[in-house]
This record gives C-alpha cells, sequence and structure tokens, in this order.
C-alpha cells in the first residue's frame, strides 16, 4: 500500500506508548501521518498528530437502529454541498436509509466511497463541519493540487490485542508554487433513499472527520503529499 523512496523506512503508527493504558473496554483512537516530498521523491517532511474530530455527520451514522425505533427521530445529515436530509432507518421498505452501492444508471455513484480532502482553512468547531474551510482543488492551477487515487483496505488488520485499518491518499503538486495545507478532512460518497424521489438513490458527500494540522505543511512544486489515517481499536 507505502509505495515510494523512503517509504518504507517510515513507521506510520504511534507509538504503543501513546495509547491510553488500563482501560477495560475497548477505545477506538485515530492518528493522522502525513510525509511531504520534493520533486524527486525524497522525504522532506513527516507530520504526526492525534486525530479526534469526528463530525456530526459520523455520529449520525453511527446511531444504533434502536435508536431509530424507540424514538421515532430522524437525524439530519448535512452534505458537503450544505443540502440536508433526514436519515431514519428502519426495518421496512421505503425508508429514508443509505443504499449505497448504488447501481442505479440514473444516478452513478462516483468510483470512491472514501477519499481524503486537503484545505487551506481552519474551523473551530469540527462537530458542526460539513465541509472543508477553504478546501484545495484538483487540478494544477494556481494552488491546487492532483488527488490521487484513495487506498482503502479490504480486511482490518489484527496486530495482537489491537485492530486496525489505514486511509491513505496521495496529492502531488503541479501548479507551479507551493501548496499550504492546514486541514484535513475524510469524505464518504452514499446514496440515500429519499421520499422526495419516490426512494431512488441520490449520491451526496459527506464529510466525516476533520483534523486542522498543529502547524502548517508546505507541498512545494513537483513535490508531493502522502495522508495516512489510522484508525484503531485497542484494550
Amino acid at each position: 500500500m507505502m509505495i515510494g523512496k523512503g517509504i518504507e523506512d517510515i513507521d506510520i503508527r504511534m507509538p504503543r506508548d501513546a495509547y491510553d493504558t488500563g482501560k477495560q473496554v475497548p477505545t477506538l483512537n485515530a492518528y493522522l501521518a502525513i510525509i511531504v516530498r520534493d520533486s524527486e521523491g525524497k522525504v522532506i517532511k513527516v507530520h504526526k498528530q492525534r486525530s479526534h474530530s469526528p463530525t456530526a455527520n459520523f455520529i449520525g451514522l453511527m446511531l444504533p437502529l434502536n435508536y431509530f425505533n424507540n424514538t421515532g427521530n430522524s437525524f439530519t445529515l448535512t452534505t458537503t454541498g450544505n443540502s440536508t436530509y433526514a436519515y431514519q432507518p428502519q426495518l421496512a421498505g421505503n425508508v429514508r436509509g443509505i443504499s449505497y452501492p448504488n447501481s442505479n444508471t440514473s444516478t452513478p455513484s462516483p468510483s470512491y466511497i472514501v477519499m481524503i480532502q486537503v484545505g487551506s482553512g481552519s474551523q473551530s468547531n469540527p462537530y458542526s463541519a460539513y465541509k472543508l474551510a477553504a478546501p484545495i482543488a484538483n487540478g494544477s492551477g494556481s494552488g491546487n493540487l492532483f488527488y490521487g487515487q484513495p487506498s482503502i483496505p479490504q480486511n482490518i488488520i489484527v496486530s495482537g490485542d489491537s485492530v486496525y485499518f489505514v486511509i491513505s491518499q496521495t496529492f502531488t503538486n503541479a501548479s507551479g508554487g507551493t501548496v499550504y495545507i492546514t486541514e484535513v478532512g475524510i469524505v464518504v460518497s452514499i446514496s440515500f433513499a429519499v421520499a422526495a424521489s419516490n426512494y431512488l438513490p441520490i449520491s451526496e458527500q459527506l464529510l466525516v472527520w476533520y483534523d486542522v494540522l498543529s502547524s502548517e505543511i508546505s507541498i512545494p512544486n513537483g513535490g508531493s503529499l502522502s495522508i495516512y489515517y489510522t484508525f484503531t481499536v485497542n484494550p
């Protein structure tokens, strides 16, 4: 999964002594690692920090089915385009749930389920964030980055008494100048089945995880940026 000059010598996971210890209940931890290379592929910066910023969308998607069945409530999901949908899964047909993957030819889904997005802004309340403050566009224009294909594991990795998975993506700078990033987020593409469309799926994007970097990161022209989100559950 990690391909490139020098990457085999870089451990993107956090040291064991960074974990909480003495816990009897398994805990979810998230870490963000960023590797910057120059135009010759040489590693020029490695950035690591704890990640702890699920958005309201993430919380809503993690609510158990019993919550909706017992309360009759729905949860408002907000897309990156600021559209809102009442999410209300049920054990019945014709409900406002999620129908991904979507094979409907009239509303085709993109080629990814999960992607990482970078930006040059910041937000003080990640919970309410539905998009990056200043997302960097995909391309070769001034201030842009080429977005590579996301890498998503097919299986969760078991290591001792912990399990983890890594979402990664590489970005290339062909803008002609240095590009700076200060925020990173995870965007998922899902399809909603909603009454307004006679329960046909509508493909949308949701920001589910958001982080402001502890320090600004610069990517030189011709260089690249590789981002690794590691989610681990350990006792």
